[in-house]
């Protein structure tokens, strides 16, 4: 994507420090901003903003989402052209008017992005963890360039080309089959071909064949192409195909879809094999057996972009073993064996005036680097994250050193980036211009806030302030994401009021229970809120009727709305159906105090509750300040029970059981089998119990396995298990 429009997005705090209304604020701003880009470039062929810009939406899309997991189910409603769904959900674009549309046999997804080699070196990484390899096990890769182009699927049955289709929004293309049949490059019949053969490329248009079209396009007074992408696009998508066979297309075949039968056993033999049909394919395709290898192969074809004569915007990686791409399946937009390493963004240099220290809901002390405004990559940067104290240092988490060990220090000049995130970052000092005054930076050891000691505990990259509830900013934003949608959910109560609320002397609300005490200290009170500016007779009662309809809330949104470290929704969802009622939950978790004990055993054996989740949970509601607001607030309202959730599924034969894996397995992971048996309607526990309906036991398998027997739960061993779920 080339050009730019209001959809840029400015500097941006991290998402640690955003309170959960200012993230669905942003949350919407950049899914309509990203929604708008994905029309302008999927559809209108008009591209608005460069790939970096719209890749670091989208990535800030994944972590505000990962951070507020609610966000894209409950805001998206506001954005009736997102269809429900995130932008981070979507491949594709909307089709385009006049076009018939073609459903894909085989859904075109996206490809999950990497801007790094870590990114990169972390992909293998993730390949081999997931399917339980060795830490240095070899995973041949192959490694070829990422064409900017349109992508397009070309269908053969009995060797004829009969569709060709645009990739749409992943599942439903357009039929562009007669513009299709004018590309050179694209065989209409096909000798020694599977019955059924869906090839996979890529549309593109050369740099030499772009400046000329372009000139033509000029010398007859119509309209000039923007970039080689936004003409290969426009030129494929027009409904008469004279006009697409007058325009110099080109093509490479990259992958394939449905199939009537394998076409190699590797990513590599299978592209040979195409290249053998006649199509053609990328020459700079390379198979890399480690990720040095691979990352050589990167940097070379880097080196080479402006020579090859066409446009490319990264290199991708695919596990190479096509038995190995079936086991690591896919996510819901993008395939697990494959990452689309994508080349840097822009850097500009500039001086850093001062660092600010932000708090946020957990206490954690988060600096910001405050900026001389400077155009990056098209936008005016005045704020950058710094990550945490070690950063600033020059050191990594395991105190190595990192810039070759140069801290960053106010009044330096520093190199800015946007890559894959909307903030900005700090990449680099210039030891060089640093200024005689400079003095290495002393992260507070205090909260700025409070003045409560902030400490950092062993393993933690972050400083936190232990103020809890005394802390201001921790207080403050923790009502925030009290109130916020996915918790209590009250309306006409958001942040600005929150904010409000918490610094008003006559009317304060300081914890959570003060909020549904708030009418009758109103009605007791001289100066009603209904006298205030910006509240009326009208206004004032919304307010009371929404509290007043928030005292009764189910277990798992109350659990969620407490803001405990390390509790999000889904670790609340977990809490809820295991304990079912608040009493059982609060009794023990408070019983759990000494971290030892039933109850304590009892929060470990909840599948998905690990050691530091039921740590912080039962450090957070023993502590004085924060028990007392929780009995404070349970005397204002009634929690709902939660009961176990339904599965789905239906047809499978493990759906709605429960299921528990104990043991060796050794044709598949432990993270394999329990993606398999959830994605077939399972659930699967961390504990073998009365409500437990089969038990799958590897060699190794101790206490769970016994338990099972005296329990007389059905135990079966991995054969049985493959051959229940059907190999």
């Amino acid at each position: 994507m080339t050009g730019r429009n209001a959809a840029d997005t400015p500097s941006q705090p991290p998402v640690d420090a955003l309170a959960p209304q200012e993230a669905e604020a942003e949350w919407l701003r950049l899914a309509a901003a990203v929604a708008r880009a994905n029309r302008a470039y999927h559809t209108e062929d008009a591209p608005e903003i460069s790939d970096a810009e719209y890749d670091a939406m989208k990535r800030r899309l994944a972590a505000l989402e990962a951070r507020f997991p609610d966000l894209a189910a409950r805001a998206g409603a506001a954005l009736p052209e997102l269809g429900g769904r995130s932008p981070t959900e979507v491949v594709g674009g909307a089709l385009a008017p006049g076009f018939a549309k073609v459903r894909h046999a085989v859904p075109m997804l996206s490809l999950e992005n990497g801007f790094s080699e870590a990114d990169a070196r972390d992909f293998l990484d993730r390949v081999r963890a997931f399917l339980g390899m060795a830490p240095d096990a070899a995973v041949e890769v192959t490694a070829e360039p990422k064409i900017d182009g349109l992508s397009l699927s070309l269908r053969y049955e009995g060797g004829r080309l009969v569709t060709a289709a645009t990739r749409g929004d992943g599942e439903t293309g357009e039929n562009v089959t007669a513009n299709a049949r004018t590309i050179a490059a694209i065989p209409q019949v096909l000798d020694a071909a599977p019955d059924i053969l869906e090839v996979r490329g890529e549309v593109y248009m050369g740099h030499a064949d772009f400046a000329r079209l372009n000139e033509r396009q000029a010398a007859a007074g119509e309209k000039t192409f923007a970039n080689p992408r936004n003409a290969a696009a426009g030129s494929l998508r027009q409904l008469d195909p004279a006009v697409t066979a007058a325009r110099p297309l080109r093509f490479f075949a990259y992958g394939w879809g449905e199939l009537s039968e394998p076409l190699a056993a590797t990513q590599a033999g299978a592209i040979a094999r195409l290249a053998g049909l006649g199509f053609p394919t990328n020459p700079l395709m390379r198979v890399c057996a480690e990720a040095e290898a691979m990352l050589a192969h990167y940097r070379a074809i880097e080196a080479q972009r402006a020579t090859l004569g066409y446009d490319i915007d990264g290199v991708v990686y695919k596990v190479n073993d096509l038995a190995l791409q079936a086991r690591l399946g896919f996510r819901a937009t993008t395939p697990r064996w494959a990452l689309a390493h994508k080349f840097s963004a822009e850097r500009a240099w500039t001086r850093l005036l001062a660092i600010d220290i932000q708090v946020g809901r957990t206490g954690a002390l988060s600096p910001v680097a405050r900026l001389m405004p400077v155009t990056v990559g098209g936008v005016v940067v005045s704020n950058a994250t710094l990550h945490n104290e070690d950063y600033i240092a020059g050191i990594d988490a395991r105190g190595q050193p990192i810039r070759e060990g140069r801290d960053i220090r106010v009044g330096d000049w520093v190199e800015v980036y946007r890559a894959g995130d909307v903030i900005p970052k700090i990449a680099d000092v210039d030891i060089a211009r640093r200024p005689p005054e400079a003095v290495p930076y002393a992260f507070p050891e205090v909260c700025p806030d409070c003045g409560s000691a902030a400490i950092r505990e062993p393993g933690d990259a972050v400083r936190r302030c232990t103020g809890g509830l005394i802390c201001p900013a921790q207080a403050v934003e923790k009502l925030k994401h009290f109130v916020s949608r996915a918790a209590f959910d009250i309306e006409g109560l958001g942040a600005r009021q929150i904010e409000m609320f918490f610094a008003d002397a006559e009317l304060p609300v300081r914890e959570p229970a003060d909020i549904f005490t708030l009418a009758e200290r109103d009605a007791a009170n001289p100066r009603h809120l209904r006298d205030r500016e910006g509240y009326g007779e009208k206004s004032a009662g919304n307010l009371f009727r929404a509290i007043e309809e928030r005292r009764r809330i189910p277990l798992d949104r109350l659990i969620y709305a407490l803001g405990i470290r390390h509790i999000g929704e889904s670790a609340a969802g977990l809490l809820a159906r295991h304990f079912g009622t608040w009493e059982a939950f609060i009794g023990t978790v408070r019983a759990a105090d000494p971290m030892s004990g039933p109850a304590w055993e009892e929060l470990l054996s909840i599948d998905g509750m690990g050691e530091v989740s039921a740590r912080s949970l039962v450090v957070t509601l023993n502590r004085s300040a924060d028990r007392g607001a929780v009995d404070r607030l349970m005397a204002e309202i009634e929690v709902l029970p939660v009961a176990a959730a339904p599965r789905g599924a239906s047809g499978s034969p493990i759906a709605g059981k429960t299921i528990v894996f104990t043991g060796t397995l050794e044709r598949m992971t432990r993270a394999e089998a329990k993606a398999r048996a959830e994605a077939m309607g399972a659930k699967v526990a961390g504990s073998v119990s009365a409500r437990t309906d089969l038990v799958v036991a590897g060699p190794g398998a101790g206490s769970k396995a016994k338990e099972a027997a005296r329990l007389g739960i059905e135990t079966i061993d991995e054969d049985a298990w493959l051959r229940l779920i059907g190999g």
